[in-house]
């Protein structure tokens, strides 16, 4: 396999205020080579490169990519100088443009600065913290058991049309407190955006069905987190309220979901893991943060943007031009890797600094529910790909597995009981 095709690049420092020193576009991380193995790309970056390379998110939109560790911890950390508000960017962005609605700015903690960001984050916070885990962990297990048992007995699925995305979907359609129909259009829209295909007709869907849970929830509150965001101390507006329910829904369906794939796909092709997991000798939650060091589910995100040409390892930064962290490249970065993992939780997947993640207990006991809950009940499960290798997805932002097809010998269905829907999603 041949290598990715470079174009020069420039790293000699140039003065101040300079538009920077990136003058080749850079690699395209939008297309199916780099999707099939990023690793390949990310390690021709960093001998060409270094610790920063210059890529497009789309055609004919440059940004840099972060793929030295140690160089993402000081970009995470230093939010003055790296805020994560794009408006100015997006200004000179074509309205067609793919990854815009991926990353233009919206009124939430992700996609601002200062006292914008912190009322925000207080809110989306404050409502992650009120869910009960420990109802969580027991409404994953009553819905893992219907769609295994829609499939355990035919020796053949594929898990993430037949199981993790359903089970990811209604997950977080309980904490949000959202109908199944209102959550059909919101993953379809957040598919669109994350894919950058129709991304501007998926980004009216996930507004209009989103704004249409929030109108819900005045009528009906519930215990669940779109009427906790509703009723906060922050005062939330209708607009605000819906746009941090999509990042509930995204990081939900989409990393939640990649998450669980990922991991499933490592247990069952890496005697290490598989043989392990299976046997008791490690857990899913050590495979979880294997996948979150090697193919973490958003891959490349965490976008902030410098307020001035800004030199950082050599290299003078464009002003307002997208700086984005890859998570999967800072986490193997010789520089920091360890051969053994095992136990090792120093990774970048759930973010760093004020942007970090503020739901990683409750998406861990999402995922590692329904793997042991898959596990459990088809231990001798086996990965059958059509022509034996893996298909990914294309796509800048995420790690994401196109099918996950597996085989078993037929199983007898599992008692149910309980009805997770009568469990409400937070605490009184």
């Amino acid at each position: 396999m041949t290598g990715p095709d470079y174009r020069p690049h420039v790293h000699a420092p140039i003065g101040p205020g300079s538009p920077g020193d990136f003058d080749d576009p850079g690699v395209a991380l939008y297309g199916p080579e780099f999707a099939a193995d990023p690793h390949r790309f990310y390690r021709a970056m960093r001998s060409r490169y270094g610790s920063l390379a210059p890529v497009e998110l789309a055609p004919g939109v440059p940004a840099t990519l972060v793929i030295g560790y140690s160089t993402a911890l000081r970009v995470l950390n230093d939010p003055d100088r790296f805020p994560a508000d794009p408006r100015t960017w997006q200004k000179d962005v074509p309205a067609g443009c793919p990854v815009l609605p991926m990353l233009e700015w919206r009124p939430m903690a992700s996609r601002c600065a200062g006292q914008e960001f912190l009322r925000y984050r207080q809110a989306i916070t404050a409502a992650v913290d009120e869910v009960d885990m420990y109802a969580i962990h027991s409404v994953v297990e009553s819905l893992a058991g219907p769609l295994i048992n829609s499939f355990c007995a035919d020796g053949r699925a594929e898990l993430i049309q037949q199981y993790v995305f359903p089970l990811s979907f209604q997950v977080i359609n309980y904490l949000l407190g959202s109908p199944p129909e209102i959550g059909q259009q919101v993953a379809a829209g957040i598919a669109a955006m994350l894919e950058g295909e129709d991304a501007e007709a998926g980004s009216r869907m996930l507004g209009e069905a989103l704004m249409n849970l929030v109108l819900l929830k005045h009528e009906e509150p519930g215990r669940d987190i779109t009427s906790v965001l509703l009723r906060h101390p922050a005062e939330l507006s209708d607009e605000e309220v819906s746009h941090h329910v999509s990042q509930v829904f995204g990081t939900g369906i989409e990393f939640e979901l990649n998450l669980i794939v990922n991991t499933l796909l490592l247990i069952l092709t890496d005697d290490r893991f598989g043989g392990s997991v299976l046997g008791g000798n490690l857990t899913s939650r050590d495979a979880l943060d294997e996948v979150l060091f090697n193919d973490p589910p958003l891959a490349n995100l965490l976008v902030t943007y410098p307020r001035m040409p800004i030199l950082l390892d050599d290299v003078w930064l464009p002003a307002h031009q997208p700086v984005v962290i890859s998570m999967a490249a800072c986490n193997n970065d010789p520089a920091i890797r360890a051969s053994e993992l095992t136990g090792n939780r120093a990774h970048l997947a759930w973010g760093l600094g004020p942007h970090a993640c503020p739901a990683q207990s409750l998406a861990y006991i999402i995922a590692e529910g329904a793997i042991d809950q898959l596990l459990d009940a088809l231990p001798e499960m086996r990965a059958e790909f059509p022509g034996g290798e893996p298909a990914w997805r294309p796509g800048p932002f995420h790690r994401s597995l196109a099918a996950l097809p597996v085989t078993f010998p037929p199983g007898i269905p599992l008692a149910m009981e309980g009805d997770p829907s009568a469990r409400p999603a937070v605490r009184q």
